[in-house]
């Protein structure tokens, strides 16, 4: 049975990265351990509750990893969303707050179809920017979103209240 704790105890602590005063959350020994890297995949899986996922979305760039192994396990697709000017079809663009400035995520408009139901996934739930925007943009093309899973939270950085009301599970919060 997979678990939350042998997952937490393999994420590194790494400080003063990218900036000093940030203690950033090293998920690669996770990645590098197939087995626990299953168990992660098993535990976001398992946040779907069971129910039929048309659509797995991820979020640029780490996020990626996960959901793309959720969609196979799950049998659904692979949706991307982006940072700008890095998908090459006609998208959906959402802009959303940083600490200092703006940034925007996209989307191909035909990446969900209205009714699909959809698990978004992300390494990492901080402030909730991203996730929020690209949960504005799955909302524009009419998706039914089932869940957003992290497999990481900063509960400490209030990032939920950007989600609304999404069902949001996160398998580690660090508070």
């Amino acid at each position: 049975m997979p678990s939350a704790d042998t997952l937490r105890a393999a994420i590194r602590d790494v400080v003063d990265f990218p900036k000093p005063g940030i203690v950033f959350k090293d998920i690669t020994p996770v990645l590098a351990d197939p087995a626990l890297f299953r168990d992660a995949i098993t535990l976001i899986c398992d946040s779907a509750g069971g129910q039929r996922i048309d659509k797995v979305v991820g979020i640029d760039a780490r996020g990626f990893i996960f959901a793309a192994a959720v969609a196979d396990r799950l049998g659904a697709g692979f949706i991307p969303v982006r940072k700008k000017g890095k998908l090459p079809w006609k998208t959906r663009q959402q802009a959303y707050s940083l600490e200092y400035g703006e940034s925007v995520v996209e989307l191909h408009e035909d990446a969900v179809a209205p009714g699909e139901t959809v698990l978004l996934v992300d390494d990492l739930l901080a402030t909730g920017g991203t996730a929020g925007a690209a949960l504005n943009l799955l909302d524009q093309l009419g998706a039914q979103v089932v869940g957003v899973t992290f497999l990481i939270e900063l509960g400490f950085l209030g990032g939920r209240r950007m989600l609304g009301d999404h069902k949001v599970t996160s398998i580690l919060v660090f508070d």
